[in-house]
Order: C-alpha cells, then structure tokens, then sequence
C-alpha cells in the first residue's frame, strides 16, 4: 500500500498569531519583523494584504515600507508563537503519532495507518485545516503525496487554507511546470547550477541525466533527482524522536559595530555561556571550535580549530574562539556579527583520561562553580548570576 503523507504549512504564521491579538490592524497590510534599532530590521513574516503589495520575507524594513506605505510592523513575541505551535501538534496527534516538525510552523505526518479511522489522506488533511481555523483562529496549507517532497511541493502549491493532493497521475501536471528551486534543498547556488545546465523546472530536473547530475553536484545531484521524480524513500520521525546535536552555537548583530577583539571578549564569554549549558544537557564534551563574523560590508567569513582535549569549559573555549578570530582578522573594517559554536563532540563517559599538562584541580574547581551557577540561573532566572567579563559586554548585546 501507498504511503499517505501530509505536510501542513500554517499561512503566515507569525502574521496569523499576531492579528488575533490586534484586531485593530484587521484589513490592513500586517508583517512581523526585527527592531531598526537593534540592526535586525528584516520582514520575518507577512500577511496576505502584504504580500500583495509586493512585501518579502527576509527584506529590510525601509524597503518594505517603500513598497507598502501603509505597512504595520510589529516586533515577534516568540512565546506566543510556540503557544500555538504546540497546540497545533497537539492537533496532529490526535490523527497520528508520527509528527515531524519542520520548524514552528510546517510538519510532516504519516496517516498511513489512520485511514481506517479517520478517512482518506484528504479527508484528513481537511479536517486538520478545519479543526485548525475554528479552534484556533489561524490557517493552514496542506499537501498529500505519498512522499515528503511532493507533499511538501503541495502545501506550497495553493494557499492559503488549501488542501492539494499530488500523485503519481497529476504529477507532470502539478509538479514538472514548478520552478527547479520550489524542490526542497534546492538553494539558490544549486539553483544557478540547475540553471547553467539547461534545468530550470522540476520537470527538467526529472528527466535530466542522472549519472551528469552526480558528477556536477556529487551526492546532492543523485538526492536532487530522485526528489524530482517523486521517489524520496525517508520516513516521517515519531514525535518523540530525538537526534543529538550535531553542534551547538550562538551568533549576534549587537546595535554597534565591534572594532576591537577587547569589545567581542566578553561577548563570547556569553555566548558560550549558554552553549556549555545545553551541552551539559546532552552530557557531551567538544573538541572542537568554530567563529564566525561579519565585516560591515556583510561579508562572512568563518574559522575553526581543535581543542587539546575534549572540553565543557566556558573560559576554555570562550578563550580559545577569541584567540581564533585574532589570529585569523585584524579589524581593518569593523564588525557587523559575530559568533561562536561548538562540535564534534564525545561524550562525557568515554573521555575519562588524565592530563598531565592541564590543571586538572582548578579545571574541577571551574567545573563545580558553573555547575553552581547554572543552578541558581535556573531556579532564579537567567543571568541571575554571571561573570564579571559578561558585565562588560551588555552595551554589545
């Protein structure tokens, strides 16, 4: 039997959440975005009168504005989004307990098993929009295919509160005519590649020859070619699966521009911070550092390097990524972003061994006191105890 799978996009989600608790702004064009005044001025999300008007996500405030003279910009309220993202999945369980999140606002579900229950995959679909709009005031857009990609591809297709079914009969006439870059992971370097091969539908990418497919893009070439065809075998996670990070890290655009490694210290002090905690979660160790940073011509640039041993110290890796980046810029034009990251790690039980070159009693020394204040942190709120050097970095924050 044919798999049945849904993905479920919300339609302007942050847009959605926010017009419910300003009923003010009904009819007029709606975005959410970042604060002009924090440097993080971009359109994060938009409402339909917006997108009308010619307003896209990720472009800067001013230009939206010069599209959309009448444009209401409101700063996010990400709890308010989670609120309702949870309570949506809590819609999807009803139906299936094989639910995998694509962000806030997209998820994939297996109803293969519920049809006996719940009736066909678009039967499903609709009722979930249904069920979403009269319990929760906001819409959705939902795809059907026997695939991830082509449910995904249909969730896009019509929107907004549409239910699209993609199958083996409509997909020539659905899906070949899209663009190449409508096809998930197909990023907008791959899309200039497709497009100086002769491929700029999903149709093209489908008939295209496999074997050129692999020697232009390696692995990503044969993936490419089996999405467009419909032929994408991965299944859909239980909700309650869980995959180990694969990295963890923090990068910022403080209100002003850093022109010194002095100014970026403290900063990374309060990034790791927060980075060594959810690794202390995950009971891992890092061996390795990674920045990143960005001049103020919006050029990014990124370094990396090992650590002598497996670590969960904020001094050693905070001190280690400031090393980095001075070893690696010299500030000629100051910078915009920076950031820092943690990888490759080890878990804790299977790095048991002794330095000899390395403090081992004031290392457990560091260790006991951020235990202590991830502690306190957590039970009286964040930054209720910090480091003196992260004091000095607020003015960046």
């Amino acid at each position: 039997m044919d798999r049945v799978i849904l993905h479920c996009d919300l339609n302007a989600f942050y847009a959605s959440c926010e017009a419910l608790y300003h009923p003010e702004y009904k009819g007029l064009p709606l975005a959410v975005g970042g604060d002009p005044a924090q440097r993080q001025g971009i359109i994060l999300a938009k409402n339909q009168l917006a997108k009308e008007a010619g307003v896209q996500t990720g472009e800067a405030i001013w230009q939206a504005k010069k599209k959309c003279p009448g444009l209401i910009v409101v700063l996010p309220d990400y709890e308010k989004y989670h609120m309702f993202s949870h309570r949506v999945r809590q819609i999807f369980l009803e139906y299936t307990d094989l639910v995998e999140p694509f962000g806030l606002d997209e998820a994939w579900l297996d109803v293969t098993g519920s049809q006996k229950l719940f009736g066909d995959g678009k039967t499903i679909a609709d009722t979930i929009r249904k069920r979403i709009r009269d319990e929760l005031g906001i819409t959705a857009s939902v795809g059907v295919s026997d695939n991830k990609i082509f449910a995904k591809l249909g969730s896009d297709y019509k929107k907004p509160d549409a239910t699209t079914c993609i199958t083996k009969q409509n997909k020539k006439q659905i899906v070949d005519p899209l663009p190449v870059s409508d096809l998930l992971n197909v990023g907008r370097a791959t899309a200039v590649t497709l497009h100086g091969m002769g491929i700029r539908t999903i149709g093209d990418l489908s008939n295209a020859d496999r074997t050129i497919l692999s020697k232009r893009l390696g692995k990503a070439g044969d993936m490419l070619w089996t999405y467009a065809n419909g032929l994408d075998p991965s299944e859909v996670r239980p909700y309650d699966y869980h995959e180990d990070n694969k990295s963890f890290g923090h990068t910022v655009t403080p209100p002003k521009d850093l022109t010194d490694i002095h100014q970026i210290r403290p900063i990374f002090y309060i990034l790791t911070q927060d980075i060594c905690c959810q690794m202390r979660a995950q009971n891992v160790l890092c061996r390795k550092v990674a920045i990143v940073y960005r001049d103020s011509k919006l050029r990014w640039q990124s370094r990396q390097c090992g650590l002598d041993r497996p670590s969960e110290n904020v001094k050693e890796i905070a001190e280690k990524g400031i090393g980095l980046l001075g070893k690696s810029y010299d500030f000629a034009l100051p910078l915009r972003s920076v950031g820092i990251r943690t990888m490759d790690f080890v878990k804790k039980e299977e790095h048991l061994q002794m330095s000899l070159f390395v403090d081992e009693v004031n290392k457990e020394k560091d260790h006991i006191i951020e235990c202590t204040m991830e502690t306190i942190n957590n039970r009286f709120g964040k930054d209720c105890i910090v480091r003196c050097i992260a004091l000095e970095g607020k003015d960046y924050e």
